[in-house]
């Protein structure tokens, strides 16, 4: 919190707001040279210090030098506000200095330390104030058990200048407790027990510059309660519970108001009759509150105000002209993670000055370059998605960088995923493409089973074009994505890899299903007559083409119902959940990725299950045991990995979808990760658990492979021996196969339901 940054500084008020008014009044020689530096370079550009060179955007303040002299890289914190002007250096001060000089008290508690006019009583158990001596001038006593502040308790120490009162357990407070502490400029009350004061109980602080109420359950309090207090500038109530601010004026008795932080607290109500008289007030902290409006003249007498934050509040609508009268003191703005606010063309139109703008969390849907134009002096700006900082080109940092997938240079961000795109659309389209190849040349046993397998392998090679295609456009948009991100999500092409993504995913899954309930009633019921005729499975593969198509091409029909589906990321794939998405998108990706996916997986786990149970209960009667154990190994390796494939791939898409459901933050990592290596799973690893794995298609390859060796060694040798000879060497060369009845175990192994 600022107040603790500020308390751990142990700096003065005075040097404080000197700090506080040197950077926030941006002299006209900065300005003047900031437009000189920056004239030279194109829109979008920004120069290396005083040298003629001039870099993008994306490359200031990325962590890394990329001028020569290293200028991109200053000036990149957002030091407009006192919390990040204090540096590190400040902050690694000790909070309590050590007190090593002579005490110069004649009176103090034997539980306490003294130096000169300081005592130290922290975490000692006092449960009342101790005697002192009249000179003392700072007192710590945080962190005991006092718990009532009577009448006068201090009224003897005049002298006393800073005091601390912070964890205790002060529940109530006397009218009078303060009395006589005619020169205290610090108060410290912060985390007690605290929930209303007495009219009054501050009126002989007229010194007090500092006061701290923080973390203490006050609920309401009177506009009497700061008389006397005209000389406070740091006021701080976090989270105190506070419902409304005093009204109808809260500064009447705060006529030196610097700063006022009040995050964290319910308030609801804010308009210009609360704030009229805080015409001094140059810093407004309101975040994490319940704000749902703020009317148009609420900032009217504000007129020095440099720092406002709204931000984590429920407000929905800003009129146009909320900030006008702001327009030549605001230098920095907050008002993000307002999730449902609308911005406006013109809302920043009149703050010239600004020079950090603040929106994440906001959803800007009519985004345009011309909202941010006005803001010559914006150094800063912080956006929902990375992809709305190609409409502020001359602003030098503009953040997020990336969402994870994205980056501002590349439509993919890592250079993992751009390389393992094209790595896994290569391995997704040969691995199909070599099974539909192969299986129309090798004769099959089943011949409705390899066409189902060769359909399925057509809707697993789609999913490598998919992936194809993302490759083809993260090489296009190299190094300028931001320009073309938004652009890119809306277009045609996005939509339809989207399309094409969906249309595998759901085909194959669908396929995967049929072809585990064909092998489970096969498998399971092996004299029943349940098989499907050739005509029956025509209909079954037509009937899941078009159920597929049909759940990839809803969402392009109705925008208006459905949103931009596809193009909510830039790899165009509709997994994750955002409070932005429309409830009928949310509800209808749910349905299949919780609903059918989920079902269809449940349905394949039950069916492979019972089916290694099946086999395994039929061998139970082999009389070879060690031949029926390595059977049932087998066997069972080979349900195990297509189990395991499809739960490598479901699993985890059914987690990332919950989670968004559920409004948990998702990195953009993980999203990239599930689709460019996780989806495509199944899709490269289904030829090869449906065809390369099973003994009936090897043995044909190998027979293949032995008819092309034999024809060769006949091409080579035809001149120096009979065919015939050559014929019968061959044949018991190491292509030669027994007749089938002289084959071991050949019942089971011609049985297709182990193929």
């Amino acid at each position: 919190m600022r107040a603790e940054k500020l308390l751990r500084v142990g700096m003065d008020v005075p040097v404080i707001l000197l700090l506080i008014q040197l950077t926030r009044t941006p002299t006209t020689a900065l300005v003047a040279s900031r437009v000189e530096e920056e004239a030279g370079c194109p829109l979008g550009q920004f120069p290396c210090g005083n040298m003629s060179e001039c870099l993008p955007q994306v490359l200031h303040c990325n962590g890394h030098k990329d001028c020569p002299n290293g200028a991109d890289e200053w000036r990149c914190g957002d030091n407009v506000g006192l919390a990040d002007l204090i540096g590190e250096t400040l902050q690694n001060r000790p909070v309590i200095q050590t007190l090593e000089n002579e005490c110069l008290l004649q009176k103090y508690a034997e539980s306490c330390a003294c130096s000169v006019t300081d005592v130290d009583c922290v975490e000692v158990n006092l449960q009342d104030v101790p005697e002192l001596s009249p000179n003392v001038t700072w007192l710590s006593l945080k962190s005991n058990k006092i718990r009532i502040l009577s009448d006068f308790v201090f009224s003897d120490y005049s002298a006393l200048e800073k005091l601390f009162l912070q964890n205790n357990s002060l529940q109530y407070i006397s009218k009078h407790a303060f009395s006589g502490l005619y020169s205290l400029k610090k108060l410290f009350l912060s985390e007690n027990l605290i929930s209303s004061f007495i009219p009054g109980v501050f009126k002989d602080l007229n010194q007090l510059e500092w006061l701290m109420l923080d973390h203490n359950p006050l609920r309401s309090l009177s506009q009497d309660t700061f008389i006397g207090l005209q000389s406070l500038v740091y006021l701080s109530m976090v989270h105190t519970s506070l419902q409304q601010l005093p009204h109808p004026s809260f500064c009447q008795h705060l006529p030196a108001l610097d700063w006022l932080d009040l995050e964290g607290n319910q308030i609801q109500t804010l308009n210009y009759s609360i704030l009229k008289t805080c015409s001094k007030l140059e810093v407004l902290l309101l975040m994490d509150n319940r704000i749902r409006r703020v009317p148009e003249n609420t900032f009217q007498s504000l007129w020095k105000l440099a720092e406002l934050n709204l931000s984590n509040n429920r407000i929905r609508e800003l009129p146009k002209n909320t900030f006008k009268n702001l327009s030549k003191s605001l230098l920095k703005l907050n008002i993000s993670h307002n999730p449902h606010l609308h911005i406006h063309l013109s809302h920043f139109s009149h703050l010239t000055q600004l020079q950090s703008l603040a929106l994440e969390g906001i959803e800007i849907p009519d985004i345009q370059t011309n909202m941010f134009i006005p803001m010559k002096n914006l150094s800063h700006i912080y956006f929902k998605k990375f992809q709305y900082c190609s409409y502020a080109p001359h602003v030098r940092s503009c953040k997020p960088n990336t969402d994870g997938i994205s980056s501002f240079e590349d439509l993919l961000a890592n250079m993992v995923l751009r390389v393992s795109v094209w790595v896994m659309a290569f391995i997704t389209c040969f691995g199909n493409i070599l099974v539909i190849g192969m299986r129309s040349l090798i004769r099959a046993e089943n011949n409705l089973h390899a066409a189902c397998i060769k359909v399925l392998c057509c809707a697993d090679c789609l999913m490598g074009v998919y992936l194809f295609f993302v490759g083809v456009f993260d090489v296009k948009f190299r190094g300028q994505y931001n320009r073309n991100a938004l652009l890119w999500m809306e277009s045609v092409e996005c939509r339809t890899i989207g399309f094409l993504a969906m249309l595998s995913s759901e085909v194959s899954v669908l396929l995967l299903t049929y072809l585990t309930l064909e092998k489970f009633l096969v498998i399971v019921f092996p004299f029943s007559n349940l098989r499907p005729s050739k005509l029956q499975t025509g209909v079954i593969l037509s009937a899941i083409w078009l159920m597929g198509f049909i759940i990839a091409a809803v969402p392009l029909m109705n925008e208006d119902v459905f949103g931009n589906y596809y193009g909510r990321n830039g790899v165009c794939f509709p997994l994750h959940s955002d409070r932005q998405e429309k409830p009928t998108a949310k509800g209808y990706s749910t349905g299949i990725f919780l609903g059918l996916n989920l079902v269809a997986f449940l349905v394949i786990v039950f069916s492979y299950s019972s089916m290694f149970y099946s086999i395994y209960k039929t061998g139970i009667n082999a009389t070879d045991l060690r031949s029926r154990l390595h059977k049932d190994v087998a066997v069972a390796n080979r349900f195990f990995f297509i189990v395991f494939s499809d739960a490598l791939c479901w699993i985890p898409i059914f987690l990332v979808k919950v989670l968004s459901l559920l409004e948990v933050e998702i990195p953009g990592t993980i999203s990239s990760w599930v689709v460019i290596f996780i989806l495509p799973i199944n899709s490269a690893l289904n030829p090869i658990l449906y065809t390369l794995t099973t003994s009936f298609f090897r043995e044909q390859v190998e027979l293949l492979l032995c008819r092309w060796q034999r024809r060769h060694i006949l091409k080579k040798d035809q001149k120096s021996l009979t065919s015939s000879t050559i014929f019968m060497e061959a044949s018991r060369g190491p292509c030669y196969r027994p007749p089938p009845y002289l084959q071991r175990g050949s019942l089971v192994r011609a049985d297709p339901r182990y193929a």
